[in-house]
C-alpha cells in the first residue's frame, strides 16, 4: 500500500487550508489542497478518494509534485483552452451560417451542428441566436391570399367589426363540417398527482355531423344548428332559422367565407326572398377574419377533442347544451392589431 507519510510547515498548511476554505478561487486547485491535507493528516489513499473523487493515481502524482517543488508544484500545468469571446465578426460569422442549408442533409442547424462546422462551443451558437432573435428548430406556416380583392374585402369584413351600421345586427357564419361522434374503447383514466388524464388508443365511430354557428359580433353569444350533410340546402335552412331570430326588416349583415355552398343559386334565391340580409365574403384563404373561426377552436378545445360520444344524437346533445350554457356569459371578441401600418396578408 502507497505511503501517506507527509510533512507540512505551519505556513505551508495555513496557505492549503485557505485554498480549500476559498469561494473564489479554481475548485480544482482546492481538491488539491484538501488532498495534500488528508494526506498530512495520515489519511488512506481509499479515505482520500472516498472523500475527494480523486483516483489513487492522481493522489500519488500530486503527492510527487508536492515533495519536489512544494505548493508551486500544485499549480496546474494545462490551463484549458482559451475561452471564445462571442465578438461582433464572430457573430455575422454564425448568422450567417444559419441561414445557410447544413451540408450534412437536414433542413436546419442546431447549437451542436453549427459549433462543429465552425469550431466553436455550441453555447457560444446559442448565444448568437438569442441575441438575434433566431430559433431554426422552429416553423411557422401561412397561408397566402390569391384573392386580387384582397384588401378592399378585408377591409368590408374589418369595418363591420368597428363601426357595425346603425340598427342592424352583424353576424359572423360558418360550419363545422365532419365533427366524429366517437366513442372511446377502454375507459377514461382520471388525473391524478403528477398524470394527466389518459384516454385508450381504441375507439369507436359512430357516424358524423356538422355544426354550423352564428356569432353574433356585438354582443357574443351564438346561435348554432346541427345537421347530418353539408350541403347548401342546409346552409340555406340556417340561414332562415337566423333571420327568424331577428326582428322583420332589420338590416342582417352576415360574413362567410367562399365555400361552394355559400354562392350557390339556391342561396342567391334566398337572398332574394330577403332584401333585408347581405352576404359579406372574406378573401379566399382567409377565413381567419371570420370571428366564429375563434369560436370553433373554442368548442373542439371544450367539448369535441376530449369528447366520448355514445352516437350522433348524444353529439349533437352535447353541442347544443354547450351553445346555451356559453351564451349565459358570452362576450364579444376583441381584435387587436399590433402594427397598423403594415399589411395584414
Amino acid at each position: 500500500m502507497p505511503s501517506t507519510s507527509l510533512m507540512l510547515t505551519s505556513e505551508q498548511r495555513t496557505t492549503l487550508e485557505s485554498r480549500v476554505r476559498s469561494r473564489r478561487g479554481r475548485a480544482d486547485a482546492a481538491r488539491r489542497a484538501r488532498v495534500i491535507l488528508l494526506l498530512a493528516d495520515g489519511s488512506s489513499y481509499a479515505t482520500i478518494t472516498a472523500m475527494t473523487g480523486c483516483s489513487s493515481r492522481t493522489i500519488a502524482l500530486w503527492k510527487q509534485r508536492f515533495q519536489t517543488s512544494g505548493l508551486d508544484g500544485l499549480a496546474a500545468r494545462h490551463r484549458g483552452s482559451k475561452p471564445t469571446v462571442l465578438t461582433a465578426t464572430l457573430e455575422a460569422r454564425i448568422l450567417s451560417w444559419t441561414r445557410r442549408s447544413p451540408p450534412h442533409g437536414a433542413t436546419h442547424w442546431s447549437t451542436r451542428s453549427l459549433g462543429r462546422k465552425l469550431g466553436v462551443q455550441h453555447t457560444i451558437i446559442a448565444r448568437a441566436w438569442q441575441h438575434a432573435g433566431l430559433q431554426p428548430h422552429r416553423l411557422d406556416r401561412y397561408m397566402r391570399s390569391t384573392d386580387p380583392e384582397f384588401e378592399p374585402k378585408a377591409a368590408d369584413v374589418i369595418g363591420l367589426y368597428l363601426e357595425p351600421p346603425q340598427h342592424a345586427v352583424v353576424f359572423s357564419v360558418d360550419e363545422k363540417s365532419a365533427i366524429q361522434a366517437l366513442d372511446r374503447l377502454d375507459p377514461v383514466l382520471p388525473m391524478s398527482p403528477g398524470r394527466a388524464e389518459r384516454h385508450g388508443f381504441e375507439y369507436y365511430r359512430h357516424g358524423t355531423l356538422s355544426l354550423y354557428a352564428a356569432l353574433n359580433t356585438r354582443t357574443g353569444e351564438v346561435l348554432g344548428r346541427t345537421a347530418s350533410r353539408h350541403t347548401s340546402d342546409e346552409f340555406v335552412i340556417f340561414l332562415g332559422s337566423v333571420v327568424e331570430t331577428q326582428p322583420r326588416h332589420r338590416e342582417i349583415h352576415i360574413i362567410v367565407d367562399n365555400l361552394s355552398a355559400h354562392k350557390t343559386q339556391k342561396v342567391r334565391t334566398f337572398l332574394a326572398a330577403h332584401p333585408s340580409v347581405r352576404l359579406h365574403y372574406t378573401p379566399t384563404y382567409s377565413s381567419w377574419l371570420n370571428q366564429v373561426e375563434l369560436w370553433f377552436s373554442k368548442i373542439e378545445r371544450d367539448v369535441i377533442a376530449r369528447g366520448s360520444f355514445a352516437s350522433v344524437t348524444d353529439l349533437r346533445r352535447k353541442l347544443m347544451r354547450y351553445i346555451k350554457q356559453y351564451n349565459k356569459t358570452a362576450k364579444p371578441f376583441r381584435w387587436s392589431y399590433a402594427d397598423a401600418t403594415r399589411r395584414i396578408a
